[in-house]
């Protein structure tokens, strides 16, 4: 099971997921990362969900057509959409409060 690490407002939040969980899923029924998380759509639209990945991107997939269009040239900086990923080993992401 992933233990995912969350940075958010210079705070660290440290869980175990279930294998293949999806971030925005489980905010939004109220499992960790709830409240810290920052999405709204949870379809790869708004990209309001987007997070800095600090470690463990080698265990993503690549970005899908929707983190294309909605990152950009983020993706060269390490921004992934937490809607769009499902994960399956441990990661450690950050959200900034000044990230959109």
């Amino acid at each position: 099971m992933p233990t995912v690490v969350f940075h958010k407002a210079g705070h660290s939040y440290t869980d175990v997921v279930q294998d293949n969980a999806n971030l925005v899923v489980r905010a939004g029924i109220k499992r960790f990362p709830y409240p810290h998380l920052r999405y709204e759509c949870g379809m790869g639209k708004c990209a309001k969900c987007a997070c800095r990945v600090l470690a463990g991107a080698e265990h993503l997939p690549p970005p899908n057509w929707k983190e294309k269009k909605q990152l950009g040239e983020r993706l060269d900086q390490g921004y992934r959409l937490a809607c769009q990923l499902w994960l399956t080993a441990d990661i450690e992401l950050a959200q900034d409060d000044g990230e959109a």
